[in-house]
């Protein structure tokens, strides 16, 4: 078994997919319509998903906004190194993103991370590719 995809409501589907493109430099790999019940998915991914896990937007026709609950965490995305933790932040506050965390180390290790958030609040965390094996530890 392996994770195939993880799903986010958006409010603003061309809007969404930008910020994954354009600040995250993720590609669109394929979208679908269905118009009997009113929605339409966007996956997109740094990989084919038969190589690795993607990210499904699913676009509720008429449905601008969503409440996040207290159950969502946050999307980790894995970096080669701090410097491009730096230059994501950076694209982010660009193309009017949201940098929650700015980057530097963990409380209590010495791992460096950041987090931002999409148009639609979803928080998304980068961690150097380096650390993310061995989660938040020293």
């Amino acid at each position: 078994m392996r994770i195939l995809h993880s799903m986010l409501r958006v409010g603003d589907l061309d809007r969404s997919i930008k910020f994954y493109q354009d600040v995250l430099g993720m590609r669109l790999l394929r979208t679908s319509e269905n118009p009997e019940y009113k929605y339409t998915l966007a996956f997109l991914g740094y990989e084919d998903g038969a190589s690795a896990a993607e990210i499904e937007l699913t676009y509720n026709w008429g449905v601008d906004k969503y409440e996040q609950g207290t159950a969502y965490g946050h999307i980790a995305i894995g970096v080669d190194d701090i410097y491009a933790i730096y230059a994501t932040c950076k694209a982010v506050r660009a193309n009017g993103g949201k940098v929650t965390r700015e980057a530097g180390p963990v409380k209590g290790g010495t791992t460096v991370i950041a987090f931002v958030e999409d148009p639609d609040g979803y928080k998304i965390e980068f961690i150097e590719n380096k650390s993310a094996k061995s989660a938040l530890g020293n």
